[in-house]
């Protein structure tokens, strides 16, 4: 392997940075002072395979240096690369697959302003203007309009990070450009974020199964967790054993919340099977689609609830490891799951002998930074092991090869959190609620164009017209965007959709995740689409040539018919046609195969260029 170091040297803060991760350096080849004691050092590697053992730290390493400077020099990166033994043009590259990441110079206050499809909605271009307007060149704040935040409850939305030791953060949401600027420029005098029952507006309410310790319980109370019935579950787990576990969870009917609906009992029987060893769990909490927020309410509000199903599926599946992959938008659920996993570790529910049990389990967290593509469970275990968030062909599938090339099971928090009620009331009584094939509750991320926007849960088979009442739709309501950028318009007429996944299959559409946007005749709705486009061309990782080229033609056609309709558009109308079906039929994954849905459905169900 030639590594071709460079000659540039890490300031003394970009070295503390990556030594605070790594520890001090053991020899001059990882970078430690040279003096005539050392010079041998140079003449061979010394721990060079335990060095690339470490490979999986090369993005919490990037993550350090980022945090504390600002961006990542080539002085940094290097330094780094010399203590995992990664070629630094490899670490480069992974280094500029992430937007929060910068390898160019920049001020150390980053301010990123939401300018997705519900912050657009609700005035973000006027606010992006206002801010930039007050935050010149000088300002030693650098500006950037970026994908979703997860704010869309609170749309529009920004984001103050400041780099240092510790890293700051701030949030403004609803942001005004007044708020957004003291966010930037003070961000420990920012107002405090509202709670995350907030974001629930049915919080407190008799028959919620998924919310109903949001603004309950205190969340950074393990006791008071406890107090309303947490650890009922774990401790149910462990009388039934691992193979009980995933017969209740198989009888449940539970299927995957992130929008592939694949049963979640079959895919822990098919990892728990596997004879090779270890085995691993994965949480994907990275979600990222736009118009997506429920995750992150259920982390902030109730966050030993995840740890708690964590530990669950991971004894069900023969797992020891767990990693949990979340957003690097997320400051305050970073902050609730560290204190959470500390304090299930202090109390004996994570560790090397769980509750007595002889079980032992531990929990991981590792950040993303600004990459929609890692939602897809290959691309986020290639971000974890330290390589560009790219997804891998399939097979071998992540039961059998996942995660360091072991047996994986990786479910979204929803999902996980769902295996809580199914062991405490019973698979029986859980396969009850919702539909034949659509079982349980699910929770929708209602926001655009109504009264309470939030997280909503209610069971499956409730149509979008009952959702839509409960959050207040407002008068003009044209049209309604399911399943998120990926996802596909309804008109206004066709609320009588059953939210199921067969429902809304038949219905010419998809549930996804759970996004539900709408939107009144005030909101362009080509705008919209081209929004849309920008943000497919902009998250497509590159890696196959239809949706690479695809998303970029898409975006082009779009903006050559966005003041045009008719005759005059149609020959623009028929190419996207062909660029989407290309894309749908070739694409690797699930990025590029579902990056014409909405437009499609837009075209055909609206009529938007009509």
């Amino acid at each position: 392997m030639d590594l071709h170091f460079g000659d540039s040297k890490p300031t003394d803060e970009e070295r503390a940075a990556v030594d605070a991760l790594l520890g001090p350096p053991e020899s001059s080849w990882e970078g430690a002072a040279r003096d005539e004691m050392r010079a041998a050092d140079l003449r061979w590697a010394r721990g060079g395979r335990a060095a690339r053992d470490r490979r999986d730290l090369l993005l919490p390493g990037l993550h350090a240096i980022n945090d504390r400077v600002g961006w990542i020099s080539d002085g940094a990166l290097d330094y780094l690369c010399r203590r995992l033994t990664v070629p630094p043009a490899e670490a480069y590259g992974v280094a500029t697959f992430y937007a929060l990441f910068s390898v160019r110079p920049r001020p150390a206050t980053v301010l990123h302003v939401c300018t997705d499809l519900a912050c657009a909605a609700a005035g973000a271009p006027e606010l992006c203007a206002g801010i930039e307007e007050r935050l010149g060149p000088g300002s030693g704040v650098s500006v950037q309009r970026g994908p979703c935040l997860g704010l869309c409850e609170r749309a529009p939305a920004a984001l103050a990070i400041r780099a240092g030791d510790p890293v700051r953060t701030a949030v403004s949401a609803p942001a005004t450009v007044a708020g957004a600027v003291l966010a930037a420029s003070a961000p420990d005098s920012a107002p405090e974020e509202p709670p995350a029952a907030l974001a629930v507006p049915q919080a407190g309410q008799d028959g919620l199964m998924l919310l109903h310790r949001v603004g309950v319980v205190d969340p950074a109370s393990l006791d008071d967790y406890r107090a309303h019935g947490g650890y009922t579950a774990l401790r149910r787990a462990f009388a039934l054993g691992p193979a009980g576990v995933i017969r209740e969870v198989t009888d449940s009917g539970l299927v995957g919340r992130g929008g592939a609906a694949f049963p979640t009992g079959r895919k822990w029987q098919a990892t728990a099977s596997q004879p090779d060893r270890p085995h691993y769990l994965v949480c994907n909490a990275d979600e990222s689609e736009p118009g997506t927020f429920k995750d992150r309410v259920l982390m902030e509000g109730d966050p030993y609830a995840l740890v708690e199903a964590m530990t669950i599926a991971g004894y069900a599946t023969g797992a020891h490891q767990g990693y949990l992959y979340l957003r690097g938008e997320y400051p305050r659920a970073l902050h609730r799951l560290e204190h959470a996993i500390g304090q299930a570790r202090a109390r004996g529910l994570l560790g090397d002998d769980i509750l007595g049990q002889g079980y032992a389990f531990d929990i991981e967290i590792r950040r993303g930074a600004g990459a929609y593509i890692c939602g897809e469970e290959t691309a986020l275990f290639n971000s974890i092991e330290g390589y560009r968030g790219e997804p891998r062909s399939k097979p071998p599938f992540p039961v059998e090869k996942g995660l360091f090339g072991k047996p994986t099971v990786e479910n979204n928090v929803e999902t996980l959190v769902n295996v809580l009620p199914i062991l405490t009331m019973g698979a029986p009584a859980y396969a009850a609620i919702g539909t034949g094939r659509s079982t349980g509750p699910k929770l929708y991320c209602v926001s655009g164009t109504v009264e309470r926007p939030g997280v909503y849960e209610l069971p499956f088979g409730a149509t979008l017209g009952e959702l839509l009442a409960l959050a207040g739709v407002r008068d003009g309501l044209r049209a309604v965007l399911l399943g998120g950028a990926a996802g596909g318009f309804v008109r206004a007429d066709e609320l009588d959709i059953p939210l199921t996944f067969e429902g809304t299959r038949e219905a010419g559409t998809t549930l996804g995740s759970g996004v539900v946007m709408a939107f009144d005749d005030t909101v362009p709705l080509p705008r919209l689409l081209l929004r849309i486009a920008e943000f497919f061309r902009d998250e497509s990782c590159g890696q196959c040539v239809p949706c690479r080229v695809g998303t970029v033609r898409q975006e082009e056609a779009l903006h050559r018919i966005a003041e045009r309709t008719g005759a005059a558009a149609a020959g623009d109308i028929a190419l996207l046609r062909e660029v989407g079906r290309a894309m749908r039929d070739a694409s690797i994954c699930g990025l590029g195969q579902t990056a014409w849905n909405a437009v499609e459905s837009a075209i055909d169900r609206l009529g938007a260029y009509e």
